[in-house]
């Protein structure tokens, strides 16, 4: 095994979006929300990410980052994302945007959500981006 994502990774389970830049790992993000894959969504995470499930509030590991999409992906709405900022310095990036979702809460009632994220990514050993830490709050 080379460890290339592409050859470890099956296509059903790869994020649409790609992982070779930070700015593909945020519209990887958009996409796997909007069509509800959630397996295609925990490819772009560290075993160790972390993800802000509100604000100052941070769900720890692949299983908080899967619970916390998945709460999103629940809703059946739509996120858009804009990237306003990338900052790099050797193999970490610092990605600031804007966000936006609507969707549906569990009672029925219609949820929109906006924020400005700040994430931190990595690269790996194969130049792909993961997140370390995913903050859809920025610094709320």
């Amino acid at each position: 095994m080379t460890g290339h994502l592409a050859e470890i990774v099956p296509d059903r389970y790869r994020a649409p979006g790609g992982q070779d830049t930070p700015e593909q790992v945020l519209k990887s993000i958009v996409d796997g929300i909007n069509t509800g894959n959630i397996d295609a969504l925990m490819t772009l995470y560290e075993p160790t990410a972390a993800f802000a499930a509100q604000p100052g509030s941070l769900a720890h590991g692949l299983a908080g980052v899967r619970s916390s999409l998945s709460a999103f992906i629940s809703m059946k709405g739509t996120l858009d994302l804009e990237v306003t900022r990338v900052l790099e310095v050797s193999d970490l990036a610092l990605v600031v945007g804007v966000w936006s979702f609507t969707g549906t809460g569990p009672e029925g009632e219609h949820v929109k959500l906006t924020a400005h994220n700040a994430d931190v990514l990595r690269r790996q050993s194969d130049g792909t981006w993961r997140f370390v830490i995913d903050n859809p709050w920025g610094t709320d």
